[in-house]
């Protein structure tokens, strides 16, 4: 009859089927995802993501970058990514300000705390906690490491004179690494020579170190005390600071890489930052006559709740960023996975299979 339905089997048609997790043959965190992959839904994508992690780590000529946004490390995910870093995991790590300084506390040795929903938050400010969620930073964790920025920007020096974001990243991953309080991802990236870029620096917490020390400096320089001085021209104070040098860096490190990976924990900024690096050469082929090769990247590995339909940059698909000229697309071997969760749920996951598999192999 017209119109009458064909009932094909899915295998004819090269479909792949799935299979019921079995959680009695699973003896791994490995063999958990690789059985998930089989799966359904978020839980498929959180398979096929260690799959593509695993072949990205495995590929000697691919450079990953790291992009993390969200409070990472005030969620106690410092350490995972510490261990990202030492493993040669990842080249490149570009995140927030305000997650690179909350880092910064566990490396000196601080602590964050849970907070108890019976506290007010005006309760909280009166006693200097801030608060994140349902974790609190004590503002006087943040102001230790303020000295510790102050004392480094007044005893390092960059070699013309100018910091980046990635110049002040490195200084103060090597200082931490010469007191040695504790781990953190400035610490181990120094000493496995990865930089650390902030693109939006100046909202940060570090940032604002930065820029009340050039305006100290200036105070100071002036021989006269803060009341003494008018307001505005304390505020013109600027620190020696560009932030291009970050963006040359970054493309400079881009340049070489036989194959590109990128593994987003968030979104924002620092996705956006690292992922412009094909268009930036792209204009620049266009406007400068250069015949530089485009860095695109191959792999993709996305943790976020940030759904789709809003529209928003942290919710934008990697199929998306092909449109841009950002990523190879799959039909050209491009292979992405986008996980729609909690990092701090699915992270620590997705890492522990992937470490335990490349420990079977090291």
């Amino acid at each position: 009859m017209s119109g009458e339905r064909e009932f094909h089997d899915g295998r004819g048609d090269g479909l792949k089927p799935l299979k019921s997790l079995d959680l009695s043959s699973v003896n791994s965190f490995a063999e958990l995802l690789q059985a998930m992959s089989e799966t359904a839904f978020s839980g498929r994508k959180l398979g096929v993501a260690y799959d593509i992690l695993l072949e990205m780590s495995k590929d000697t000529n691919c450079k990953v970058v790291l992009t993390l946004s969200g409070a990472m490390t005030v969620a106690k995910q410092g350490s995972i990514i510490c261990d990202m870093i030492d493993r040669g995991l990842v080249h490149a790590v570009v995140a927030t300000g305000a997650l690179i300084a909350h880092g910064l506390t566990e490396s000196i040795g601080l602590v964050h705390y849970q907070y108890n929903p019976n506290d007010s938050d005006e309760t909280l400010y009166k006693k200097g906690y801030n608060r994140i969620y349902d974790t609190l930073e004590m503002e006087s964790n943040l102001n230790n490491v303020e000295r510790l920025v102050r004392s480094v920007l007044r005893e390092s020096k960059p070699e013309d004179g100018v910091w980046s974001s990635a110049r002040l990243c490195r200084a103060l991953g090597q200082r931490l690494s010469e007191v040695d309080e504790g781990r953190g991802i400035l610490r181990s990236a120094y000493e496995q020579k990865v930089p650390v870029f902030i693109p939006a620096f100046t909202d940060s917490e570090i940032g604002l170190d930065v820029a009340t020390w050039a305006m100290s400096e200036h105070i100071t320089q002036s021989g006269k005390s803060a009341e003494q001085l008018d307001q505005a021209e304390i505020l013109t104070a600027l620190p020696s600071f560009n932030p291009f040098i970050d963006l040359q860096e970054y493309a400079g490190l881009m340049r070489d890489a036989v194959t590109l990976g990128i593994f987003t924990v968030g979104g924002g900024v620092p996705r956006n930052w690292a992922q412009q690096v094909a268009p930036y050469y792209e204009i620049a082929n266009y406007r400068l006559g250069t015949e530089w090769k485009e860095p695109r990247f191959k792999y993709g590995i996305r943790i976020c709740p940030e759904p789709v339909h809003w529209g928003g940059l942290s919710g934008c698909t990697y199929s998306e960023g092909v449109s841009w000229g950002k990523f190879i697309s799959p039909q050209e071997g491009g292979r992405f996975a986008e996980v729609y969760s909690d990092a701090t749920v699915v992270l620590p996951l997705l890492m522990k299979a992937v470490f335990e598999k490349l420990d079977e192999t090291a």
